[in-house]
């Protein structure tokens, strides 16, 4: 890994970190009171992976974002070290979807598919925390529903900053070289 790449990495990581404290806290105030509204943050935890994942194109680049913006996290946060733990469970989602071709690929398609990825998966690991088998089965579809459409709207404007973020010719030495 050159020095460029860690950088980069930590960059995007400390960013990660800033943009996802007030979140944080606005998203654990929203869980007490109106869970649904929160549930609409949950894109914003995969952003910094996103950004990370196409602006470098590098296998564990997401992960490495995702370790560093939540250890940036951590003193701004009520939930300690846990909170590294969240952030790399959320940049596992957005790196899933190049994980299963072994890197070989990098499209646009393989991050929808990783916010698709936690927009299904997310409410099913979270079940017991919000509740959901108490809920009507047509508000467990709208909740499914909210944080897909949240996913995918945090990836979408993930690759929107990598692309500007790359048009600056950002991270420029750091990216993947093609074969």
């Amino acid at each position: 890994m050159s020095t460029s790449y860690l950088l980069t990495c930590a960059a995007l990581g400390v960013a990660g970190g800033l943009l996802l404290a007030p979140a944080n806290w606005l998203s654990t105030v929203l869980y007490a009171t109106v869970p649904f509204v929160g549930i609409a943050l949950a894109g914003l935890w995969l952003l910094p992976a996103v950004v990370g994942l196409r602006l470098l194109q590098r296998p564990g680049a997401g992960l490495l974002v995702g370790l560093i913006s939540g250890l940036v996290l951590i003193p701004f946060s009520g939930y300690g070290f846990s909170t590294v733990a969240t952030n790399v469970f959320w940049a596992f989602f957005a790196e899933v979807g190049f994980l299963v071709v072994l890197y070989r690929f990098w499209t646009v398609w393989q991050h929808y598919a990783g916010a698709a990825a936690a927009g299904i998966g997310y409410p099913l690991l979270a079940w017991a925390a919000y509740d959901l088998g108490s809920m009507t089965v047509p508000v467990q579809i709208l909740f499914f529903a909210v944080n897909l459409a949240s996913c995918l709207a945090g990836t979408a404007l993930g690759i929107g900053i990598a692309a500007a973020l790359r048009r600056t010719g950002v991270a420029r030495s750091a990216r993947r070289r093609p074969a």
